[in-house]
């Protein structure tokens, strides 16, 4: 099975059904002469007792991909590069959370780049392909998401320019979406007005629409249906019951100029605290005043921001931290 994609550079495909058949999905993306395999797998039972979603996700950039044999004694491949594990992490980010909360059972993503060309960068690739896997696999999944690289050459922007052009771009930006938002921003840049940036972020979400289209394509093509699961999330009831008892608290350790470490510490003590003290009222300590504990310290924080104009260690959003 195959869709195809066009932006404005060249096309991306996406291949399912020819390769590792035993996983859960597998997508083949294929952009020039650069191929990327993408291969999901799942457990059928759900992880019990954790509160997190259990996702592994690995990226291998394979020497034979560009026509090498590792140097010295070793020839097979080694441990993975800083960055492979930049890239797998880059990978996860935008994807755990599209993955509803109260899915616990083990998944694993693995993209592994079979080839490669100096045109067709395969971090970019690597996103798309997993999100597409994850989309036509029985894990539950808000996506499609997609990315794409934005260089900005020349006064022009240019969607994934080949690694020969990325040193003359005044910007070198990795944006990945859904069709209806931004989920992550990562990259650099030179002191670009903000408009730029503004005008850039529009331009990469024009394409990454593309690109999820793409991918609903190919579920009606070969999607399969997802796994049942209970939605989780704080109760109602012991989530009030929570913020009487730790609200205070938890909003002056926020407030306070305290280091990370002991802002932690303090943070971690008033948990235990709370979870001491409502110990005969949750079935489950470890999931429901946890899950209670956590939504309340980000309500907390965001409340701050953009209600006091106050961050987590006491100074104000334009206050800079001497160094």
């Amino acid at each position: 099975m195959r869709v195809e994609t066009r932006n404005t550079k060249q096309s991306l495909a996406f291949e399912t059904g020819m390769l590792a058949r035993q996983a859960n999905a597998s997508i083949l993306a294929i952009q020039g002469d650069s191929r990327v395999l993408v291969t999901v797998t799942v457990s059928k039972e759900e992880r019990k007792g954790i509160d997190f979603l259990p996702l592994v996700v690995d990226y291998q950039e394979m020497s034979f991909a560009v026509g090498r044999i590792p140097g010295g004694f070793i020839k097979r491949e080694g441990r993975p590069s800083d960055q492979e594990i930049l890239t797998a992490r880059f990978i996860d980010r935008p994807i755990r959370p599209l993955i509803p909360k109260g899915f616990f059972n083990e998944i694993q993503i693995i993209a592994t780049v079979l080839s490669g060309d100096p045109s067709n960068n395969p971090d970019v690739m690597a996103i798309n392909a997993a999100s597409a896997a994850l989309h036509i696999s029985e894990v539950p999944f808000k996506g499609p998401l997609a990315g794409v690289r934005v260089g900005f050459i020349d006064g022009s922007f240019v969607i994934n320019p080949p690694l020969d052009h990325q040193d003359g771009s005044d910007m070198d930006i990795i944006v990945v979406g859904t069709e209806d938002a931004i989920v992550m921003v990562e990259g650099e840049a030179k002191e670009l007005p903000e408009d730029t940036v503004v005008r850039a972020l529009d331009f990469a979400h024009s394409e990454i629409k593309k690109i999820c289209q793409a991918q609903d394509e190919l579920r009606e093509k070969a999607g399969k249906e997802k796994m049942p699961f209970h939605a989780y999330g704080p109760d109602d009831a012991m989530y009030e019951k929570v913020k009487a008892f730790a609200g205070e608290k938890l909003e002056q350790i926020m407030l306070g100029a305290y280091a990370k470490q002991d802002r932690h510490a303090r943070t971690d003590a008033l948990r235990a605290e709370t979870l001491e003290h409502f110990a005969d009222d949750a079935e489950d300590i470890s999931l429901g005043v946890n899950a209670c504990f956590s939504q309340l310290e980000k309500e907390i924080v965001r409340a701050l921001v953009l209600g006091k104009g106050r961050r987590v260690d006491g100074r104000n959003v334009d206050e800079i931290r001497p160094i």
